[in-house]
């Protein structure tokens, strides 16, 4: 006996159904709105400035119709703005899966018509460089994003043909795929680099796995193993003459920014643009699972290690600078000015993702579940029309309005964003959401169901086993799994322990308690073929907690942040009476277990949220002096007891513009 990964899974969830029904009757309709021109917006006036345009439109669609020959006139946006539809279809994709949508299907169906008329005859479709720059095709690779661009369209149309058969979509993929095959590749007269930014080595892995196509697979492995062979690949092609679009001339930034400064086997950390890396690493990991090259895989597990360790912040997100969206040092985290890249959140997901069909390791579902409750949907606000491309972890108005450096950072939600590449990339994330929560695999002989994120869902798999996963989680601990095994197959379920309860969990089968040790994050279960019905109940500690971060973070010294479950909480202005920074978090709110601090569910706030009250003093020096010494201030200064509200991270900026910290001054 042997159980495939190809699962049937029905969410259940309230918390992720919620968001999924958001998607397919808020979300889907606006972006499209957007791309195809029936409304207006205004954006932010590039993705690092706070500061907003005049109401436009974006033109995405009708870049497709110019290049398809049904309209005329320039490209308008960026050179990548096709993926952000490419990125939409996706979503679409997998929201036909759940949801039965005649409108929505036809409309998906018109666009990939239009997308095929679009496409040259051999195979490729980037239509800035089809309408303005065709004599450009693949000679300005630092910044064309043209292998991105038609990556992501690979992506989309592999989704589109599983979910609903569409030959035309796969078709369509294909045609891309061979158009870049003729031009890269090792053997002599083929282009011998790599595109400035990494998409393609992710696209071209699940071609194959729809196709079985080897000849897809072994060109991303050419493209991720030709990267930093010749580190001034990109820049010798720059300089063969000039572009003419300002865009595609961008030489700001390092080799290492690109990851072509050496090859990715002889990366050492994570730098560069965060998003980039991810991709690459994503890539790395897919193409070395399907080929078994274990080059591929030791190098992204090095380079998870040093973000998860040393490079990300407790909600998950990375790219702790706003100067090239990109990574800077180990340990450098400032809370203000940071970044965090929503693009980037959902990228660490679907590492992690691929990371776990590789090793079952409980750190890579931890992270996981940290970037699908706290870093990733916090792109996105409760009406899904608005939304962040970066993400604070402090934020305050007066600071975003009056500091340049702080300018880049939004304490309201955008309605679009002129590099528009987020606000789809979490639309197809939470649409894809029942793919992230089992994985199985084969040891010694023995089929293993690793249920690793507590989503609740229906599932069936081979062998007519069938897995109901109930609970009212994150509100709640308490899951419970009715395991229905009517062929009397013989496999292990193994339930992932997360690191945030694994002083204080309790797993029962059938009333009895289990005291196995979990090897490697996962408690394993035995199921044979004399069990036709198991019924397993897992109690999770939910008490708020008090965090702490390592002292090599400077920012975070004498601070302290709140979790509950593998939510990260923040406060807002609009909860708290005085600036968050007068408060002071107490020794009360600290101690675990037993502290002092109230948790209460607000059905009626923020969709339904649990907030903390937390034990705090509010600090104030009444003194007219802007300085004075410590002496001379004692008879001004004074505290008082006080309470903090504080609200899951992902729900700020949702009522009245404010001030937001994660990260909160304590009493250590």
């Amino acid at each position: 006996m042997s159980i495939s990964n190809n699962i049937s899974v029905k969410i259940t969830s309230e918390f992720w159904n919620n968001y999924r029904q958001l998607v397919a009757e808020k979300v889907l309709p606006y972006q499209w709105s957007v791309m195809a021109d029936e409304r207006q917006y205004s954006t932010p006036k590039d993705p690092s400035s706070g500061q907003m345009s005049e109401p436009t439109r974006g033109h995405t669609l009708r870049n497709l119709e110019i290049a398809a020959g049904l309209k005329s006139g320039h490209h308008t946006g960026y050179q990548f703005q096709d993926s952000d539809l490419y990125k939409w279809l996706e979503a679409v994709a997998y929201t036909l899966q759940y949801r039965h949508d005649n409108d929505l299907r036809t409309l998906a169906d018109r666009l990939i018509d239009l997308i095929g008329m679009a496409q040259d005859k051999d195979g490729y479709l980037v239509t800035l460089f089809q309408i303005d720059a065709p004599k450009e095709r693949f000679r300005r690779l630092r910044q064309s994003h043209e292998l991105y661009t038609m990556g992501h369209y690979i992506e989309a149309a592999t989704a589109y043909y599983r979910s609903t058969g569409n030959e035309k979509a796969l078709l369509i993929a294909r045609g891309m795929a061979d158009c870049i095959d003729v031009h890269f590749g090792p053997e002599d007269g083929k282009i011998h680099g790599v595109d400035g930014h990494p998409e393609i080595e992710i696209a071209l892995p699940r071609l194959y796995e729809v196709t079985g196509e080897r000849r897809y697979l072994r060109l991303a492995s050419f493209f991720i193993h030709e990267r930093g062979q010749n580190p001034d690949f990109l820049d010798e092609q720059f300089r063969q003459g000039p572009s003419g679009i300002p865009v595609l001339d961008d030489n700001r930034f390092d080799h290492a920014y690109y990851q072509i400064d050496k090859p990715f086997t002889q990366q050492e950390s994570a730098n560069g643009h965060a998003v980039r890396l991810i991709y690459l690493c994503i890539g790395a990991a897919m193409t070395g699972r399907l080929t078994n090259d274990a080059s591929l895989i030791q190098e992204a597990q090095k380079l998870w290690t040093d973000i998860v360790h040393r490079r990300m912040y407790i909600t998950g997100q990375v790219g702790s600078t706003h100067q090239g969206e990109a990574f800077t040092y180990d340990y450098d985290l400032p809370n203000g000015t940071m970044y965090g890249e929503s693009c980037a959140s959902v990228a660490m997901a679907m590492f992690a993702r691929r990371m776990l069909q590789i090793d079952q390791r409980s750190e890579y579902a931890d992270i996981l579940e940290k970037e699908l409750f706290n870093g990733a949907i916090s792109g996105m606000s409760l009406d899904g029309s608005h939304f962040f491309y970066v993400n604070p972890l402090d934020a305050d108005p007066e600071a975003s309005r009056y500091n340049p450096d702080y300018a880049h950072v939004l304490t309201h939600r955008a309605e679009w964003f002129g590099c528009a590449c987020c606000p789809s990339n979490i639309a197809r994330l939470v649409a894809s959401i029942d793919k992230y929560i089992y994985v199985v695999d084969r040891h010694n002989g023995m089929d293993i169901i690793y249920s690793h994120q507590f989503i609740a869902n229906q599932t069936k798999f081979d062998h007519g086993i069938v897995i109901k996963q109930q609970s009212d989680f994150p509100r709640t601990g308490a899951i419970r799994f009715e395991i229905d095994n009517p062929e009397k197959a013989q496999f292990s379920f193994a339930i992932r322990i997360p690191s945030w309860s694994q002083k204080r969990y309790i797993v029962v089968r059938d009333s009895q308690p289990i005291t196995t040790k979990p090897y490697q994050g996962f408690v394993f279960i035995e199921i044979g073929p004399d069990d036709d019905h198991v019924s397993v109940s897992l109690t999770l500690d939910m008490e708020p907690k008090a965090m702490v971060a390592s002292s090599t973070v400077r920012a975070d010294s004498y601070k302290v942040a709140f979790m509950r479950g593998p939510q990260v909480f923040c406060a807002e202005s609009v909860d708290n009476d005085q600036p968050l920074h007068r408060y002071r978090v107490t020794h009360e709110a600290l101690s675990w277990p037993g502290n002092e601090v109230k948790t209460k569910y607000q059905k009626d706030l923020l969709g339904g949220v649990m907030t903390l009250k937390v034990p705090c003093e509010l600090q104030e020096n009444t003194s007219s002096n802007l300085y004075e010494s410590y002496d001379s201030a004692q008879e001004s200064i004074g505290s008082q007891k006080s309470t903090m509200t504080l609200i899951p991270y992902y729900a700020w900026a949702n009522r009245a513009e404010g001030a937001m910290s994660v990260w909160l001054h304590a009493d250590l």
